[in-house]
């Protein structure tokens, strides 16, 4: 008796290339600007209220999202912060320092690092308007930035077929940090 072989398809033979997921963190609420405190704004950390909330709002990200492959920061201590609660309260794994999320970020500097970092679902800690610009240059057709409210810990999902890139990507949410919270 002979046994048939069929060749098992894999979800990229069927569906084309796999699906590449995209988090897109702004920190947390930091201290404000204080020069004479924090002479590097760099260095300007969390607040505690800032840090609570996260904490909050990242067991309600554990709910609701799996975790991400690997975790992409800014170097600026407020985004390391958010970065190192999510590990702890959200379990996602460390997260590596990239000078590509520094405030002023181009979208297509940080799409060239996404493009390569391995992972099938990459999170990205950053700032504000450089994840706002992100975001809209991942989407189909004109969006602008400043069409996204963007606050202080809030999460978007993005859904890319293969990896990310300019103008491919679908938004799936973009969640307040109060809903976060609330899903905890």
């Amino acid at each position: 008796m002979r046994r048939s072989r069929k060749r098992a398809r894999s979800s990229i033979d069927a569906h084309g290339p796999a699906r590449m997921e995209l988090l897109l963190v702004r920190h947390a609420i930091a201290f404000a600007p204080n020069p004479r405190r924090w002479p590097d704004d760099a260095e300007r950390p969390l607040s505690p209220p800032g840090a609570a909330r996260a904490r909050k709002a990242a067991q309600g990200l554990r709910r609701i999202t799996p975790r991400p492959a690997r975790v992409l920061v800014s170097p600026l201590r407020r985004a390391r912060q958010t970065a190192a609660i999510l590990t702890r309260f959200a379990g996602w794994p460390e997260a590596l320092e990239c000078v590509q999320l520094l405030p002023g970020a181009s979208p297509e500097g940080v799409l060239a690092l996404l493009a390569r970092t391995r992972g099938r679902r990459l999170a990205v800690v950053g700032h504000q308007p450089a994840l706002g610009r992100l975001l809209a240059a991942c989407l189909p057709g004109e969006v602008r930035a400043a069409a996204f409210e963007f606050r202080k810990m809030a999460v978007a999902l993005l859904a890319f077929q293969g990896s990310a890139r300019a103008r491919r990507g679908q938004l799936l949410w973009l969640l307040p940090p109060r809903v976060l919270r609330a899903a905890r």
